[in-house]
This record gives structure tokens, sequence and C-alpha cells, in this order.
């Protein structure tokens, strides 16, 4: 469904061309949550790609070293002093990008966000969010659980930074899925017992996007909990380190060949199709993030040159489990 162009969109659309007429073109940013993550590593390429396609489009990637709330709105307001034709930006921590973006709308800078979205009270502050349905990931992370244990038991989650609007919207998929019931707003209750299920003591994990951390966080809660049913994490932080995700889950291979143990993990990463393949992991639901990258690019263009613009535009899930693995990402 179409919608007519945000105060942002319009005021972008009339402020950018000088800026663009200073650099030969429009120059779009691209920021991530941190640059030495993996999957935002796919949405640079995404984004170097439309640059490629687009004569009059520089793609801008930049973002905090690692994932780092603070220096994250820091790049943004820098950004905006600047006078970048456009910015499209996945917040770490939602309402403190809110307050940013507001200086960007000052500045007449066209915004949209990708990958995480603003909070719905300030969506007005961004013309629209490409990527993932999150709670949906939620929701088919849970559904690779049940179908495996459908009739409940104990559970782990996983997430990452407490703030990020869509691993609390994942949360909240996960949670309402496996009880069956509303469970409110994101990220939602835990589970106490609902349609059989209890999420344990100590979790949800928070890892802030750290694969040190979110693996040092799965290896304790599976040593402390022998008997626990299910591990499920919103994020591929848990697997990024290959070896180390290798090491923590080889010793429960066993109870996972059997069925007494589930670990399910979001996003498609080469090293986690592998990593389920050699049964190291039972169920990965995939996001498209070269495809976020890529159509910010052409998103932003059509922003400041005054056309209409879905909201929001989703770009698909994989679903995959050890039977389709080979063949689940389209």
């Amino acid at each position: 469904m179409k919608k007519l162009l945000t105060a942002t969109a319009l005021l972008g659309a009339l402020a950018a061309p000088a800026f663009a007429e200073s650099h030969g073109g429009y120059t779009f940013a691209l920021v991530p949550k941190a640059m030495n993550n993996p999957f935002f590593d796919l949405a640079r390429d995404g984004c170097h790609a439309a640059q490629e396609e687009l004569a009059d489009v520089t793609c801008e990637y930049i973002g905090p070293g690692e994932h780092t709330e603070l220096e994250q709105i820091q790049i943004v307001q820098d950004l905006i002093t600047k006078g970048v034709d456009g910015i499209a930006v996945a917040p770490s921590n939602a309402p403190a990008m809110a307050k940013v973006l507001k200086g960007a709308m000052d500045a007449g800078i066209p915004v949209m966000t990708w990958d995480s979205d603003l909070l719905p009270e300030d969506l007005a502050l961004r013309t629209t969010y490409v990527g993932t349905n999150n709670y949906n990931i939620g929701v088919h992370l849970a559904e690779l659980v049940l179908a495996r244990h459908p009739d409940g038991g104990t559970i782990c989650l996983q997430t990452g930074g407490a703030a990020a609007a869509n691993h609390n919207e994942r949360l909240l998929g996960a949670r309402e899925t496996l009880a069956a019931m509303d469970l409110g707003d994101p990220p939602g209750r835990m589970l106490d017992g609902d349609k059989g299920w209890t999420e344990i003591s100590g979790c949800p994990l928070i890892t802030n996007d750290d694969g040190n951390v979110a693996v040092q966080g799965m290896t304790d809660i599976l040593a402390a909990n022998p008997d626990l049913t299910a591990f499920l994490s919103t994020g591929a932080f848990t697997q990024w380190f290959d070896n180390a995700y290798r090491n923590a889950a080889e010793p429960y291979k066993g109870k996972m060949d059997a069925g007494e143990l589930t670990i399910v993990v979001a996003d498609t990463l080469p090293m986690q199709l592998a990593q389920t393949k050699d049964g190291l992991g039972n169920g990965l639901v995939g996001q498209r993030p070269y495809e976020m990258g890529y159509k910010a690019m052409y998103i932003l263009k059509d922003i400041v040159e005054g056309k209409d613009v879905e909201d929001p535009i989703y770009t698909g899930l994989d679903i995959c489990n050890n039977d389709n693995v080979d063949t689940c990402v389209k």
C-alpha cells in the first residue's frame, strides 16, 4: 500500500538538491549498528551494488566499529551536520535515535530505517522502513522449536540490545507463538508455564550484538541447565565465530540428534548454514541484508525526487531446518 511522503521527505526533496549539486550527485548514508558484523557487511555490499547502478548516487557506509549506541548516535549527528542527502539507519537504541532524528527533520534531510525501526510513537520521523518483519522472525523461530517439542519445556531466549526495537519484536513473536496468546507490547512478558513453556532463570540473555558474549552466554546456560529443552537466539551473533560456536555446541550434538535439545538462531549467514548442516543447530530464520542495503539507495533517491514510497517494505524470510538446509535460502 502506498502512502504520501511525510514532512521529512518533503523537506528533504526541497533541501537535498543544493547539497547534491555541490558534489555531483546524491550522497546517501547507510548506518549499521556495527561495522564488525558480518550481517551488516552484506548490507554494505548491496549498498555499493546500487551505487554502481545509479550514476548520481554515492553510498556512504558508516557506523560504529563495534555495537556502541552512543557512537552510532554521534555518527548520525555528524551526518546531519555534514548535510548528506539522505540517511538510512538501523537504530541500536530506538528512543535515543529518535531524539537525534528530529535534527534531521529540522535540517530537511530525509530519513529511513532498515533492519531495525523506531518505536511506533516516533515513526513520523522517518519516511519508511525496509527490512524484515521482525515479529515474524520470532514467530518462525518458535515454530521451529514447536515442531520438535510440541508439548513444551524449558527455554532460554538470547537477544541483542535491550533497547533494540527489532530484537524486542522478535522476542514478542517467539513468546506469543509459544504461549499461543497475547503478551502485550514488545518484548512481552516472560513465559511461566504458558502452554507448557517456562523461561529459565538468568534469561533472556542480553548480548549487545557481541559474538563473544553470545557464545559464552550460551555455554554457561547449557552447562548450568542440562535438561534445557530449547535455546532460541534472536540474532546471528550466537554463531558468528564459527570455531567458538562449534566448540560450545559439539558436546550437545547427541542431545540435538535425539530431539532432546533444540537450538534455533536468526539469520542464515554461510557459517550458520554449515553449522546447521553439521547438526550443530536445528533451525535458522534468515533475513536478506544485501537486499536491505541495495533497496535503501533506490528508496532514498525516490524520496528526494518527490516520489511516493511504500511503508513498510519487507524483504522476506528464509526458513531453514536440518532437512532443508541445502535449499532453504532463496
